[in-house]
């Protein structure tokens, strides 16, 4: 693990924002089943304070999905926080082209198209969580406040245990 600088979108963006934010590095194994879960485990980080980044389709609006690891997102609560019906799993080839991002590696920060966000409520529990740096092997350690400002997020509880 480093704490060394990395320039991707994501960082690009929070950095243009003024947000304060570390950058944690640890080796990516290709054969791992859980890109979270494998984050958590080599940073040594509760799995509850690291979260992942789904692109869902909520009823033909792209939308971002913030949950921890440790979860599962609930596609009812998601459709209900945005206000819409149904949710789906979006593709996973649109979600690269959307964001930018390869899988295992799409952070919720500088996508190519900006997306509705939505955050799961227990991201406000910690004083800092860690997200996708928008590669595989790269997280970023930042306020949930910040997380939710930069991406214009709405916070719900939409992770199910």
């Amino acid at each position: 693990m480093s704490r060394t600088p990395a320039a991707t979108p994501a960082t690009v963006a929070l950095s243009a924002a003024g947000v304060h934010f570390s950058v944690l590095n640890y080796a990516h194994n290709p054969r791992s089943g859980s890109y979270g879960a494998e984050a958590a485990e080599a940073l040594g980080v509760d799995p509850t304070r690291v979260f992942k980044t789904l692109m869902v389709d909520v009823d033909g609006t792209l939308t971002v999905a913030v949950v921890p690891v440790s979860s599962s997102l609930n596609l009812k609560a998601l459709a209900a926080a945005s206000g819409r019906k149904k949710a789906v799993l979006a593709d996973p080839a649109l979600a690269q082209r959307r964001t930018g991002y390869v899988l295992g590696g799409i952070s919720p920060v500088g996508q190519r198209q900006t997306s509705p966000a939505v955050v799961d409520e227990s991201a406000l529990s910690f004083a800092t969580i860690l997200v996708s740096g928008g590669r595989r092997g790269l997280e970023i350690e930042l306020a949930p406040a910040d997380l939710i400002r930069v991406t214009s997020a709405t916070v719900a509880s939409i992770a199910q245990r």
